[in-house]
């Protein structure tokens, strides 16, 4: 089972909760891998401590123009949507950094002058905390382009019971390339204007990608009823309701598990763990 954990917005709790999922689940008895996919700020290393044992570079293919082969026709411009390769009088430009890596331009190169060359853009990181199986991508400072990264860490992930996958906040392209594939999108929100506004956006994202969903109210006596109210009126679970907790914002803050710091909040964990096995929220 894959089971992404994403929300609308960051400063959920969305890392919280996918790293004591993964944790308790370990704990339980299960094979568990737990994939960092915010490739731009990865901070689940921060309370799995994981050892890490083995690095990889990620790279990214990017066009290299043969300056004798080229006859500056223009069509690998006139394909590319993000101006990464261009035709300037009887000169052939290239912008690594904005390259999408999609191949275009060397499928409509009539002249054959365009070959595709690896370009580093990041760091893949492999090891173990405890029981937990570990991976996470960084990108290299000045790289814009994450999908890549979070592919590469996906196209990492050992043959676990259970995946949880960490993704980035928001609704855009790094999300969307996080949550492909997966079984379940746990969905971290919190009860408040701005949280709702937030997961209706995150919830349209998900309907589009036809993936089943749950979502997870974090803090949730704080705010109003409306997060609920959504909820029950499109007959979303909602899997856990986790109270706004100091204790487990000084756990956070000193990077700990709140499973292991915050006495109950293990239980609640495994609360969530129950209903995905039990298939509640399928």
């Amino acid at each position: 089972m894959r089971i992404a954990v994403a929300s609308g917005k960051g400063g959920t709790g969305k890392t919280t909760v996918a790293t004591n999922l993964a944790w308790v689940a370990a704990a339980g008895g299960r094979d568990v891998a737990y994939l960092d996919c915010d490739v731009e700020e990865p901070n689940g290393h921060i309370f799995l401590k994981p050892a890490i044992a083995e690095e990889r570079v990620i790279e990214r293919l990017i066009p290299e123009v043969d300056p004798d082969r080229c006859t500056h026709c223009g069509q690998c411009g006139q394909i590319c949507q993000y101006s990464a390769i261009v035709c300037i009088g009887r000169q052939t430009l290239v912008y690594p950094e904005l390259c999408h890596a999609c191949g275009g331009c060397t499928l409509v190169c009539p002249a054959g002058a365009i070959r595709e060359v690896p370009r580093p853009i990041g760091l893949l990181r492999l090891g173990t905390s405890g029981a937990v199986r570990f991976g996470e991508g960084v990108l290299n400072v000045g790289e814009h382009i994450s999908p890549p990264g979070i592919r590469a860490v996906k196209q990492a992930a050992p043959a676990a019971d259970l995946i949880i996958l960490d993704a980035p906040p928001g609704t855009s392209c790094p999300v969307v390339e996080s949550v492909r594939g997966c079984d379940l999108v746990i969905l971290v929100a919190e009860p408040t204007p701005f949280g709702l506004y937030d997961l209706k956006l995150a919830c349209e994202m998900v309907r589009a990608l036809r993936l089943p969903f749950a979502v997870v109210i974090n803090r949730c006596d704080i705010g109003d009823e409306e997060v609920r109210r959504y909820c029950a009126r499109n007959r979303i679970e909602v899997l856990a309701e986790i109270p706004d907790d100091r204790a487990v914002a000084e756990a956070y803050s000193q990077g700990e598990l709140a499973s292991l710091a915050v006495p109950g909040f293990g239980d609640r964990v495994r609360g969530v763990l129950e209903k995905l096995f039990s298939g509640v929220a399928a």
